[in-house]
């Protein structure tokens, strides 16, 4: 598995209203393994697959989905992506069996057996409307139709936001099991960064429209570390190898890119933990704010 489902290079996008501009000189998500895909609010993450879907055209640049262009092949794109949206969208007056059918002639690898397998794995009823399912179910339903059309590509954008942490769970097992047996490749948008800590392969970080940091999500946090002293540890010298610094009369805490130059500072007087996701994205996005060093 050494291809890119989706491959952007070149790309900008102008929202001339806002100022935006989304810019990616480059951009890969590699098959068959999950990308999870960190950013604030309005870095450009929902544009970014709205790109790729098609659903919007880039000023500049190009984006190509499974090897094609995607503007130019959208429609046999699309037959192979399976997408999940924060907001599902559905009638919420129509049945469960009625969403199915609006929704089946659109994919010629519909499978009804593994659609039935979800519904039954969801305790989920065809005949209730939509808009009488839990949050949590209603995500559910979302989630089977997208898996059963044996997508090559999901795209996620905020799939988990507002639902409790055992259906949370549940969804991941089930990207899991997929990748596992289907060899899908999954494009995950998210703010909640726990849950990439859990099921994320490659991580990229996107701050005020470009690309802060990418990379295999093991690599980064092996790579980094959280250092943690007393105040007075806290030299000009530390501090420019730190960032997202945070400090108290007491003590301080940062991130480090290079553990081994703080250490030969600082040696054992110092604590030296490894970073979740969430602690890379604060320290990165802190430092390009201008918040700390």
């Amino acid at each position: 598995m050494d291809q890119n489902v989706i491959e952007i290079t070149g790309l900008k996008k102008r929202f001339d209203k806002s100022g935006f501009v989304l810019d990616l000189p480059r951009l890969a998500v590699r098959e068959g393994y999950v990308t999870g895909f960190i950013g604030e609010n309005g870095a450009g993450k929902t544009t970014t697959i709205k790109l790729v879907m098609d659903l919007l055209f880039p000023d500049e640049g190009e984006v190509r989905v499974f090897g094609r262009e995607a503007h130019a092949f959208s429609e046999q794109i699309k037959r192979d992506l399976g997408y999940i949206g924060e907001q599902t969208g559905f009638l919420g007056q129509a049945k469960l069996r009625t969403l199915r059918e609006m929704v089946k002639p659109f994919y010629p690898n519909w499978d009804d057996v593994v659609f039935r397998r979800y519904l039954d794995r969801f305790s989920l009823d065809p005949g209730k409307k939509f808009k009488d399912l839990s949050k949590g179910k209603q995500k559910q339903f979302a989630l089977a139709l997208a898996l059963s059309h044996h997508p090559k590509l999901l795209l996620m954008d905020e799939p988990t936001a507002n639902l409790d942490p055992l259906v949370r769970q549940e969804l991941l097992d089930i990207l899991a099991d997929e990748i596992e047996q289907e060899g899908v490749s999954v494009f995950f948008s998210t703010h909640i960064t726990s849950d990439l800590d859990k099921i994320a392969d490659y991580i990229l970080f996107l701050h005020g429209g470009k690309l802060l940091l990418e990379g295999e999500k093991d690599v980064l946090t092996d790579s980094h570390r959280i250092v943690k002293g007393r105040r007075e540890l806290l030299t000009g010298e530390v501090e420019r190898l730190l960032c997202g610094v945070e400090a108290t009369e007491f003590g301080f805490r940062g991130l480090a890119g290079d553990p081994g130059a703080v250490h030969a500072l600082l040696g054992d007087e110092a604590l030296y933990e490894k970073p979740t996701v969430e602690d890379l994205f604060l320290g990165y996005t802190r430092r390009e704010r201008g918040e700390a060093r």
